[in-house]
């Protein structure tokens, strides 16, 4: 079974989104058009995502499906579950990286997913069906045909004979769904991963930008109105919210918090993210000038006179917060001591999910000191010694899983 390729590749750009650009900047697979591990442009939330509910995997449709798990995306009513779902890919050879949630500068930023040659980091998150933190268990590519692991994929068609079956042992046994912060996961990108960074990147398909959209546009996906347990957990198709093809969830996979239910684009979003992350790491939120900063354009910087008795103390250097642990490496999702039984009715294992903190304080950000210039007066006075500012406290690092 040969797939012909679907859509012309087109390069990647390192943004965030990945659905249609909708008025509000949103985040998720769906929510603009983005790709890579780096976020681009998007928004930065403080309210920690919920845990990834329990649910089975629809069969697949056809012959040259590829699996892209379910996560949580955010939108103006808060966090929404956009399905998971089975796609045809943009080209033959390609694979998908799922996106996921990372924690930076004190807030919850997401990191789009793409796809590639190779499958990069997305987290260390334990998505299920091949996803299990670390590449993807779940088939390859052989000369044009892509080989299904049948026990991890409900494969039960009798036209598809390109299966084999291979037990795969998982000990990730958390349904968390981001990594850092407090309660999160704690793997970092390998080699490899970052290495599959830099690769060339296709964008998710029309198909899946629409089917996030849809998504966002249901209220059933809203978690404000399914607590954590969608009814449409996956599809069988992207877009199909209807029929015999679409699965529920079948357990929250963990504590709901009321802040998570309630949070808003209004009450949750902090800033705009405007730099790209590296490799691993999730994008860094916008930040407004603070003080001891260089004045703005079209403001005069008005002189400090120096305080009797007390020298300038010299600048120190800044001194950067922790980075996120990102996770690991490309092959075996977050090891999870289990063992995924046979398709039909391939589940994302159902484990207790480590509780989620409602919300997480802003992380401080050390500044170098910048002194201000000193604006001239009438008759010369004496220029004032600026006095640098003493740096913030570094970033505590993120509690271990």
């Amino acid at each position: 079974m040969r797939i012909a390729p679907l859509f012309r590749p087109i390069a990647v750009a390192t943004v965030m989104l990945t659905a249609p650009l909708a008025a509000h900047a949103q985040i998720g697979i769906g929510v603009g058009v983005g790709v890579g591990i780096g976020v681009g442009v998007g928004v930065a939330v403080h309210v920690a995502p919920p845990p990834i509910p329990v649910y089975v995997q629809p069969e697949i449709p056809a012959p040259g499906y590829l699996w892209t798990p379910g996560y949580w995306s955010w939108g103006d009513d808060g966090y929404f579950w956009v399905p998971g779902t089975w796609v045809q890919p943009p080209s033959v050879g390609v694979l998908w990286t799922p996106g996921y949630w990372g924690w930076r500068d004190g807030a919850y930023a997401f990191n789009a997913g793409y796809w590639g040659p190779h499958v990069g980091f997305y987290g260390g998150i334990n998505y299920g069906f091949g996803f299990g933190g670390v590449g993807y268990e779940g088939g390859y590519w052989d000369h044009g045909n892509f080989q299904y692991n049948r026990e991890v994929n409900n494969i039960n068609r009798t036209d598809i004979h390109n299966v084999y079956n291979k037990t795969i042992v998982n000990n990730n046994v958390t349904r968390t769904s981001y990594n850092g912060g407090e309660g999160g996961v704690t793997a970092r990108a390998t080699k490899e991963e970052e290495a599959a960074a830099h690769e060339h990147h296709i964008e998710p398909t029309k198909e899946q930008q629409q089917h996030v959209e849809m998504a966002r546009n249901d209220p059933q996906t809203h978690l404000a109105v399914n607590h954590g347990k969608p009814a449409i957990a996956a599809t069988a198709k992207p877009g199909e919210f209807k029929g015999a093809g679409v699965v529920g969830a079948k357990d929250a996979g963990g504590k709901i918090s009321p802040e998570q239910e309630h949070a808003t684009a209004k009450t949750a979003e902090v800033a705009k993210t405007h730099e790209a992350a590296k490799p691993g790491e999730a994008a860094k939120p916008h930040e407004e000038a603070k003080p001891g900063e260089a004045a703005k354009p079209h403001e005069e910087a008005k002189p400090e006179a120096a305080k009797p008795h007390e020298a300038a103390k010299p600048a120190e250097a800044n001194k950067s917060g922790a980075a996120v642990p990102h996770p690991v490496s490309p092959a075996a999702h977050h090891p999870t001591s289990e063992t995924h039984p046979a398709a039909p009715a391939a589940e994302h294992a159902d484990h207790p999910a480590a509780e989620h903190p409602a919300a997480h304080p802003a992380a401080p950000h050390p500044e170098a000191a910048h002194p201000e210039a000193a604006h001239p007066e009438a008759a010369h006075p004496a220029a004032p010694k600026p006095e640098a500012a003493k740096p913030h406290a570094e970033e505590k690092k993120p509690e271990e899983h």
